[in-house]
C-alpha cells in the first residue's frame, strides 16, 4: 500500500513555523508534496529524516513552486512540461517509478479579472497532452491544487460564482476533457454524490469556519490504476494554509 499527500501550503517558510514538520510525519505519507511553497533554493531547510526531496522554484521570488519529499527513490525526476512560460513558474514535478509516473502539479491560477485565463487554457491543453503521452508508456498519479471546482458539487455558492476564475465555462471544461481522455478523480471515484466536502477556504468572510469552500486540489489517476484504487479523503482538521491537505491510498 502506498499513500500519497498532497498540500497547497501557500508558502513554506509561512508553514514551518505552524507545524509543519510535524504535519508531514503525522500523515506518514510515502510520497508528500507541496505547492506554493513561495521560496528558493537555500530559503529553509525542511528536515524530515526519510524522504528524498525534489524542489521546482519559481524565477520570480516568493511566488508558485513545487516540491516532492518520497520515501522511495524515483528512477528519474523532470521539472516542467515543456512550456516555458509555466515552467519557469516552477509549477510541476515528475517522478518515475517501476510502475508508475507520479507528478505534483501547481496549475496556473486565470486570476481575478481572468486576464490569464487564455494562458491557463493553453496551459491545461499541453499538461493533457503530457500526461496522456506519458500514460501511454506506464499508469500516471497526479495531484496537486489544479485551481478548479470541476462540479456544482464541489463549491458551497455555484451560482454567484459561475464564471468567475476556478469555476469559468473554460477551465470547468478542460478539466472534463481531461478527466476523458483515461482519468479518474480518485475522491469523486469515491464520493460521487458527497457535498460540504472542500479542500480550499478564502481568508474573507469566515469562510473556513462557515465551511464555505472549494474542492481544488485532487488526486488524478489514469484510469488503469482504478482497480488498485483503497481510499481517498481530504484533511480539513489541518491547518497551516488557505488549503487543507488531501491523501491517497493505493494498492
Amino acid at each position: 500500500m502506498k499513500r500519497f499527500v498532497s498540500w497547497n501550503v501557500n508558502g513554506v517558510r509561512a508553514v514551518l513555523g505552524k507545524g509543519l514538520v510535524d504535519i508531514i510525519k503525522q500523515l506518514d505519507a510515502d510520497i508528500f508534496c507541496m505547492q506554493e511553497t513561495k521560496m528558493q533554493q537555500g530559503q529553509a531547510v525542511v528536515d524530515v529524516p526519510g524522504y528524498h526531496q525534489y524542489w521546482n522554484y519559481a524565477e520570480r521570488k516568493g511566488y508558485s513552486g513545487t516540491a516532492v519529499f518520497t520515501r522511495e527513490e524515483p528512477l528519474s525526476v523532470s521539472m516542467g512540461i515543456g512550456v516555458p512560460e509555466g515552467d519557469s513558474e516552477g509549477r510541476t514535478i515528475t517522478l518515475e517509478f517501476d510502475g508508475y509516473y507520479f507528478i505534483t502539479v501547481y496549475t496556473p491560477n486565470a486570476k481575478e479579472d481572468l486576464s490569464r485565463l487564455a494562458f491557463r487554457v493553453e496551459w491545461e491543453k499541453a499538461f493533457r497532452e503530457y500526461v496522456c503521452t506519458l500514460s501511454e508508456k506506464k499508469p500516471v498519479v497526479f495531484c496537486g491544487d489544479l485551481n478548479v471546482a470541476h462540479k456544482e458539487i464541489d463549491l458551497k455558492n455555484p451560482k454567484p460564482n459561475r464564471g468567475k476564475a476556478g469555476f469559468t465555462d473554460e477551465e470547468r471544461g478542460e478539466m472534463t476533457k481531461l478527466l476523458d481522455a483515461g482519468f479518474t478523480d480518485t475522491f469523486r471515484y469515491f464520493y460521487p454524490e458527497l457535498e460540504g466536502a472542500y479542500s480550499w477556504w478564502s481568508y474573507r468572510y469566515n469562510a473556513r469556519a462557515n465551511n464555505a469552500g472549494w474542492r481544488i486540489d485532487y488526486f488524478i489517476v489514469s484510469d488503469a490504476l482504478v482497480p488498485r484504487l483503497v481510499s481517498a479523503c481530504i484533511h480539513p482538521e489541518i491547518f497551516g494554509s488557505d488549503h487543507c491537505p488531501v491523501e491517497l491510498v493505493i494498492e
